[in-house]
């Protein structure tokens, strides 16, 4: 059985699936999959909810952004169905990493995101 911390750190893990997910396919499965179905994500650039909201604006991220891909930096911090974390987007051909935040998340039940807050901080200048 997962541990409450083992619980944040697979809903984590999940996030960045999502994230760097490249294929059409592959995306709408890993956001169906870390994602609850009426679940949200809210940063300074984007609000939506639902799964083909999500899906949309990881899309427009790699679109923005190709050969990049997002990792954690830090550790996962939690407490009752609440997590956050850092996180970076890095350049697979030299490892920059022009972008950077961190982000709250919260849980269902079953450990699927409901919400997501993001913070930017770090972005390139006239994102």
């Amino acid at each position: 059985m997962p541990t409450p911390t083992d619980r944040y750190e697979i809903a984590v893990a999940r996030y960045f699936e999502a994230w760097n997910a490249r294929e059409p396919q592959e995306r709408a499965r890993a956001v169906a999959t870390a994602w609850a179905p009426e679940g949200g994500y809210t940063d300074p650039l984007a609000e939506v909810r639902g799964h083909e909201g999500i899906v949309a604006v990881v899309a427009a991220a790699q679109a923005k952004f190709p050969g990049f891909a997002f990792r954690l930096t830090g550790s996962v911090d939690g407490h009752h169905d609440t997590a956050r974390f850092s996180w970076e987007l890095v350049s697979e051909a030299d490892e920059a990493a022009p972008v950077a935040g961190s982000d709250v998340i919260t849980l269902d039940a079953e450990g699927r995101i409901t919400s997501v807050l993001g913070f930017l901080d770090r972005v390139p200048a006239g994102t």
